[in-house]
């Protein structure tokens, strides 16, 4: 049998629902009778494994744990779903990869990469791709809120530039705004990305890799019940997410097209989501998640209902490959 570690945790504001994401994994997972699972939490001061029979601290020399009765279980693979760090930045997968462990989601350097915001959109504007407009403000720099009007305009979103489920995001309307949305993005992390607000369908897209090659889940369109999409319609349902878009069947290829080429410019792995909003037909890409949202709230699951295909199966097959 294959010890599977499926892991979350981690060190941000995303820690809960990272947990979520977890449970709902071992619960896609546990069909499977080739793979004994475990569930591994990370947190800052100690890497746990949680069993029916106790939890007992990973050795964290080569990723294994001393089980009741003496067993030594090394993990074979790891399941990810660390959102935020040490995870979705690449630090944790460095360890995995120092260790010869392989997992299931983007290279240390790639999820680094798509981590920042700024750098990423960047690196996949020089293929061609189009993607928001913005500009990022690094802590101390001083930058005022005049001047980033003056080279954006208004209305503004304010997010952190390396974080994720909406969290410390605003939407600026009035430069007057600015200022105190500034101050929140910063109480996530040492640079905030200012980008021009885009005017039209905010639709989302997965993609995954398995044996049989590259495969794009259907859209779905994202319709918040505020002012945008933010954590509370991420993951309290303050928001209609319908699978598939109400979009024209071209322009939903386009978008799945788009998110393949994403994928394959990154050199991804496993799973990933690509959110875009459509203005003027064109849909223009925000940012990648390299570890997407796995609850039940969350899009990828009911990408792979509306495409016709069983979770269990699909994880399986990105396992496998």
């Amino acid at each position: 049998m294959k010890n599977i570690a499926v892991v979350a945790g981690g060190y941000s504001g995303e820690y809960s629902v990272s947990l979520k994401s977890q449970a709902a994994i071992l619960s896609f997972l546990a069909p499977i009778k080739a793979y004994r699972l475990f569930a591994v939490v990370i947190e800052r001061n100690r890497w746990e494994v949680h069993t029916s029979e106790g939890v007992f601290d990973v050795d964290k020399n080569d990723f294994s744990f001393t089980a009741p009765g003496g067993e030594r279980i090394k993990f074979d693979y790891c399941y990810m779903t660390i959102h935020g760090t040490p995870g979705e930045d690449g630090l944790f997968l460095g360890y995995l990869e120092t260790l010869g462990i392989p997992f299931s989601s983007c290279s240390a350097l790639v999820s680094a990469l798509t981590f920042n915001k700024s750098f990423c959109n960047r690196y996949l504007s020089s293929f061609g791709l189009p993607v928001s407009r913005g500009l990022t403000v690094k802590r101390g720099e001083s930058k005022s809120p005049e001047e980033i009007t003056r080279e954006l305009g208004l209305p503004l979103f304010v997010k952190p530039n390396c974080g994720g489920s909406s969290i410390a995001t605003h939407k600026v309307e009035k430069v007057e705004e600015l200022d105190e949305a500034l101050r929140s993005a910063f109480t996530a992390g040492d640079e905030v990305l200012v980008e021009r607000m885009l005017v039209g369908t905010e639709v989302t897209c997965g993609c995954y890799e398995d044996g049989e090659g590259l495969h794009a889940l259907p859209v779905t369109e994202v319709v918040p019940k505020g002012t945008f999409f933010d954590f509370d319609a991420k993951y309290n349902g303050a928001s209609d997410e319908i699978t598939p878009a109400r979009i024209p069947e071209e322009l939903s290829r386009k978008v799945q097209d788009r998110t393949k080429a994403v994928y394959d410019h990154l050199g991804a792995k496993g799973l990933i989501r690509v959110d875009y909003i459509i203005e003027g037909g064109e849909p223009v890409l925000l940012e990648v998640n390299t570890t997407p949202g796995m609850t039940t709230a969350s899009f990828i699951p009911q990408q792979v209902r509306a495409a016709g295909l069983d979770i269990t199966d699909v994880l399986h097959a990105i396992i496998e490959k």
